[in-house]
């Protein structure tokens, strides 16, 4: 609809091929160089900050001296998380826990022979319970040195690793990194780099328009995109190729962008 009504060739705010913010780029970074020594890597931040940005990265730079993994679609028991592993090394899943992970050892060692790298993506890792995580751990033991786990989480898994009982898993931590809040000049230019990447003018919104969103959006990428995508939407229900503060304002009441304390109907 979008497309159609601005004539464009490609959806405005997009989630491929976003280019990477200064702060990702430098995290990214430092991954890829873990990723060549090995070790275990922690990447946390609150929903919407470009976590998934990152890993999208990794996954799409990788080489072919490299085998990256990514555990992100299980309720992270230990049992689906061993099957994706499988299924993920082209490996028989059957069979017990023991088998499974005999297999998995071998095949690592394997690829490890052959020159390669292993890289183990854990998405959503704080949703994970530490007992996996900590048969996770000791599973990887048996893997060659250069394998680099990567756990992608929100900071309450930072929480649960302080602990004195985990302390066998942090004290194994070799990087960590936090994905913050952008400030409001980052903001802008990521609204407006999303608006070249799609071929729309920068005056698609007015200063105030622009100003109201990157207030709203509290330095989150995801908030950003989809009040973006919103405002966007109502224009074209109005017919319009220039968003004002009216429409973003229009958006913005809706309740799931109202604060809690402003939801007095409920």
């Amino acid at each position: 609809m979008i497309r159609s009504f601005f004539g464009l060739d490609q959806d405005p705010f997009a989630d491929r091929d976003r280019k990477l913010l200064p702060l990702q780029q430098d995290i990214c970074d430092t991954l890829k160089v873990h990723s060549q020594q090995g070790g275990l890597c922690l990447v946390l931040g609150i929903p919407g900050t470009g976590k998934t940005v990152i890993k999208d990265h990794l996954e799409t730079e990788c080489d072919a001296r490299q085998v990256m993994v990514c555990v992100n679609r299980t309720l992270h028991t230990y049992t689906n998380t061993l099957k994706v592993l499988c299924q993920a090394f082209t490996i028989d899943a059957d069979g017990t826990h023991f088998s499974c992970e005999k297999r998995l050892i071998e095949e690592a060692v394997s690829l490890n022979r052959l020159g390669k790298s292993l890289i183990t993506v854990i998405d959503d890792a704080h949703l994970m319970e530490i007992p996996t995580l900590r048969r996770l751990r000791l599973l990887f033991e048996e893997f060659p040195k250069n394998h680099n786990i990567i756990l992608i989480g929100q900071p309450p898994l930072l929480s649960s690793l302080t602990l004195s009982v985990n302390a066998d898993i942090k004290s194994r931590v070799t990087y960590s990194a936090i994905a913050k809040r952008i400030n409001a000049d980052e903001m802008k230019g990521f609204i407006l780099s999303q608006l070249d990447r799609a071929g729309l003018g920068h005056n698609t919104f007015s200063q105030g328009a622009l100003e109201l969103i990157v207030r709203s959006c509290d330095g989150i990428l995801r908030w950003a995109r989809n009040l973006c995508v919103s405002c966007l939407l109502e224009a074209v229900r109005d017919r319009k190729k220039h968003i004002d503060i009216d429409i973003v304002n229009r958006v913005l009441i809706q309740p799931h962008w109202r604060k809690e304390c402003d939801l007095t109907d409920f």
